[in-house]
């Protein structure tokens, strides 16, 4: 039988996964030189609420709101990791922010100025660990922590 975590322990555990991530995510950015791609920027941000979420979490503990809204938050993480994954995986095709297509640009500074972007390609994976990209861990770990906040609501409804 698993053993269900309790609340605080749960909002502490997801405070150092989103801490650990982000640390993660900006060492492999900012020491190793791997420039992300526009969604990767984007799947920090559900960890970085996460992070201000779980202190709200542990200091009013007894509401299941912060829990609620850790569950929407990482929900959305799964969405846009999933989504980045399915590029990868060339599921679904890039949207535009991850290409500097200028095709449809018809005034000449704003040509010149996408030019100028260097804008990193959503489908192109540089860094892996283990074998897995960033964003299939990221789709993971939120897949993982979504199953385990949904246990701890379950257990504290059944109480």
């Amino acid at each position: 039988m698993i053993k269900i975590f309790k609340i605080k322990k749960l909002y502490t555990f997801i405070f150092i996964v989103s801490l650990l991530s982000l640390s993660i995510a900006l060492y492999i950015e900012f020491f190793l030189g791997f420039q992300p791609c526009k969604l990767c920027i984007y799947q920090r941000i559900p960890y970085l609420i996460a992070i201000f979420l779980t202190f709200l979490g542990i200091s009013y503990s007894k509401n299941l709101v912060w829990l609620y809204a850790l569950l929407l938050v990482f929900f959305s993480s799964f969405l846009i990791s999933g989504y980045h994954l399915g590029i990868e995986q060339e599921i679904f095709k890039e949207f535009s922010g991850c290409t500097t297509n200028s095709i449809n640009i018809i005034d000449k500074d704003e040509l010149l100025k996408s030019l100028n972007l260097n804008v990193k390609s959503c489908k192109n994976v540089e860094f892996k660990i283990f074998g897995l990209s960033l964003a299939t861990i990221n789709f993971l770990l939120s897949f993982i922590i979504i199953i385990l906040i949904i246990k701890v609501i379950k257990n504290e409804k059944n109480k």
